[in-house]
């Protein structure tokens, strides 16, 4: 009776998680499906292979460039976040002082205000900077916004590291900083590796700070790009090519999962098991 429960319990978890698999991936499969159709054929079964809506892609409009500049502002996002997630942490994580509970919830807090709510505040302080139609502007907004999640990811791995290491820092003389790059740093890199991930991908998939922000197209980024691709009339909406521009900015994400996969489970684990 026992092995007849667990064997349906078995059963049942393969089916939920191949009903999982479907739903994240069918998607995408349309995706490439639709974008591989050069003229009339089955919606769910190519049956041909057109790569000529990649190509009108980068000929009708400087999608390139807009790959270029969603990278810039991505790694831009990433690397300024990281660098003052890395600091904040250490000073909530390891530094005693009155308030420090308070200030890492309100930290936390600020993450719960929809982009929408900010929305014209952060037009007022990107006109008074001058970065209006600027990169520089997406680059502060998008900081903004993922600083809270990496900030407190970071504290709560940072709680977990033992303290001896610090102490025999201290004790050969090593300053703070020298303290996080080389006592912390290399035992931090699962968290890095996950709030970094984080990060990008939330910079490089934001649409509404890019069409408010930015106006030319030199300047645009790849989800305004892709919304700006239009048919022969108002009412012909061009599948192919926006699928396939969906396609190529969707990849880079993909392998970059793929590829640290490993880490962003330990990352986002590590503060639950050492808590």
């Amino acid at each position: 009776m026992k092995a007849l429960k667990r064997r349906t319990g078995q059963v049942l978890f393969a089916l939920a998680v191949l009903a999982l698999l479907i739903y994240t991936i069918f998607p995408f499969y349309i995706a490439i499906v639709t974008s591989l159709q050069g003229g009339e054929g089955s919606f769910y079964l190519p049956q041909d292979f057109d790569f000529g809506n990649y190509v009108s892609v980068f000929r009708e409009q400087p999608f390139f460039l807009n790959i270029l500049n969603s990278a810039l502002v991505s790694f831009g996002t990433v690397a300024i976040s990281l660098l003052i997630a890395v600091t904040a942490s250490y000073a909530l994580a390891r530094v005693h002082f009155r308030g420090r509970t308070t200030l890492l919830l309100t930290v936390l807090g600020v993450s719960m205000f929809p982009q929408v709510a900010v929305l014209s505040g952060m037009f007022e302080l990107v006109r008074l900077l001058g970065l209006y139609n600027n990169l520089g502007s997406l680059v502060l907004s998008y900081t903004v916004f993922s600083l809270p999640f990496s900030v407190w990811i970071l504290t709560t791995f940072m709680r977990g590291i033992p303290k001896d290491l610090e102490e025999a820092a201290i004790v050969d003389g090593a300053t703070p900083w020298q303290i996080i790059t080389r006592i912390f740093m290399p035992v931090l890199w699962p968290a890095l590796v996950t709030t970094g991930l984080l990060a990008f991908i939330g910079a490089w998939n934001e649409f509404m700070f890019a069409i408010t922000f930015i106006l030319s197209n030199e300047q645009r980024t790849v989800p305004v790009a892709i919304s700006m691709i239009s048919g022969g009339s108002q009412y012909e909406m061009p599948w192919g090519p926006i699928m396939a521009a969906s396609v190529i900015v969707t990849v880079p994400l993909i392998l970059l999962v793929l590829v640290f996969q490993r880490k962003i489970v330990e990352g986002l684990t590590a503060g639950a098991v050492k808590g």
